[in-house]
């Protein structure tokens, strides 16, 4: 279908998506409305920035339009979850930009914030109420939300929903929603582990796919920087110099890895901001806002903005530790090259990094590694004497190249020129410092600890 009024929106809705822009649907939103308002329960894959937020949210919102009504009083008719703070502010903010003028309640609740406020909120009720899971729970205890008369459930990154960390929140809210309902999952990645669990919340649903699990956006053009663990921060600087480079999320392994990566680049007079889990949700929103008005070029992260964060112009997404999910790798280098844009993902991989990258390439299908480097196919964390770290003397884009840097199969010691306005110091600024907090922050000669983080905290 060509347009989406062949889909059967509303007027209304359609007015709405035209003045935000939105022109034809993607392959994932011509599938999926004509299903959602049926009210078909569904699986929706698609890969990342290929609109799925409103292949949901249109059709949810043109039945409301259509059956208009008051909110439930504390209680909501459309319940959308979603793994973290972030994703759920950016789909709420999606829902009052495809429904407006509709008048319809679209209320946000997450962790991070003063409960007494979203209590307030709640007590006029929600057409549709975003939340956290964590964040959800507390309601329900405090009997400030009744889910009882909710009509749709929607799992947005329902991979990550359905994962250890938030499976037990998921049925404990399930529980409390109507077993007549319509339920939706929607995510760019479906592991065989969590598909069996999906089964469970879900009647007959329609499998959406428009493109296999886990296979990443065309349009991103895929580099791997071979470099020792202590020679990372100097490499990053290189990168972050680099004319092409406008703006870029760079993922690192832990909070703490965050925080120290922001004080080194502060070091060699690089604007940064980080964005973890043990931020208050005042100083995340802050961050990211900085980060998108392009008030700050850099933003350094753990995988909480590794779904759904929607950064226009983002033009490079940088792995500095690989993750040590490799569906994450997916989300990562997702946040670029969206709405049919094109991007850079440059990936950093150490010694102890490799069985990892291979395990990303074995998902992916992709090969990264350049012809020539051979990687070891062995578990991802076998247990064995920790891998030692020469520390680097700090030179700069030099270091990169004789740790066996590489960018798409070519050797990456090539600097480049004078630095941008926001980054005051010269090509070579702060690169011993920068060296020796790198290797301090690798734990020395052991292994970084490697644990996976809940968002929704």
């Amino acid at each position: 279908m060509s347009d989406f009024q062949s889909l059967g929106l509303t007027g209304r809705i359609l007015t709405a998506l035209t003045k935000a822009g939105y022109t034809a649907p993607t392959p994932i939103q011509a599938q999926s409305i004509p299903l959602v308002i049926q009210g078909r329960d569904i699986v929706g894959l698609a890969q990342t920035g290929t609109g799925k937020t409103l292949a949901f949210a249109a059709p949810i919102l043109d039945r409301l339009s259509r059956n208009a009504g008051p909110a439930p009083v504390r209680g909501a008719r459309v319940l959308v979850l979603a793994p973290t703070r972030e994703l759920a502010g950016q789909i709420a903010k999606s829902f009052e930009t495809y429904g407006a003028g509709l008048n319809l309640r679209i209320v946000m609740v997450c962790g991070g914030a003063k409960i007494g406020g979203q209590i307030r909120q709640l007590e006029r009720g929600a057409h549709v109420l975003v939340a956290t899971p964590g964040r959800l729970i507390d309601l329900m205890e405090q009997r400030a939300v009744s889910l009882d008369k909710v009509e749709t459930l929607i799992l947005d990154e329902a991979d990550q929903m359905l994962d250890l960390g938030f499976i037990h929140a998921l049925r404990a809210i399930a529980k409390n929603v109507p077993s007549k309902r319509q339920t939706l999952f929607f995510s760019a990645t479906m592991p065989k582990a969590v598909e069996s669990l999906a089964a469970t919340f879900l009647r007959n649903p329609a499998e959406v796919s428009v493109a296999p699990p886990a296979t990443t956006a065309g349009r991103i053009e895929q580099r791997i920087c071979f470099v020792e663990q202590a020679e990372k921060l100097s490499l990053l600087v290189e990168k972050i110099r680099d004319p092409e480079l406008r703006s870029a999320i760079v993922f690192t392994r832990t909070k703490h890895g965050a925080d120290g990566v922001v004080k080194r680049l502060a070091k060699a007079d690089i604007d940064s901001v980080a964005i973890h889990g043990n931020k208050s949700q005042a100083q995340r929103q802050k961050a990211l806002d900085a980060f998108k008005a392009g008030r700050v070029p850099i933003l350094v992260a753990t995988d909480i903005a590794a779904r759904g964060i929607h950064v226009d112009g983002l033009t490079h997404v940088i792995n500095y530790d690989l993750p040590d999910v490799p569906e994450q790798f997916v989300h990562r280098i997702g946040r670029t090259a969206r709405a049919g844009n094109s991007g850079v993902a440059i990936s950093f991989c150490s010694k102890d990094e490799r069985p990892t990258l291979r395990a990303i390439e074995k998902l992916t299908g992709l090969k990264l590694a350049p012809a020539g480097v051979s990687l070891p196919d062995e578990p991802l964390r076998k247990p064995g004497k920790p891998q030692g770290n020469r520390a680097g003397n700090g030179g700069g884009g030099r270091s990169g190249a004789r740790s066996g840097g590489y960018q798409g199969g070519q050797p990456s010691g090539s600097q480049s020129g004078g630095g941008r306005p926001h980054r005051k110091g010269p090509p070579g600024g702060g690169s011993n410092a920068s060296g020796q907090q790198s290797q301090r922050s690798s734990g020395g000669a052991a292994r970084p600890r490697r644990f996976k983080e809940r968002a929704d905290a």
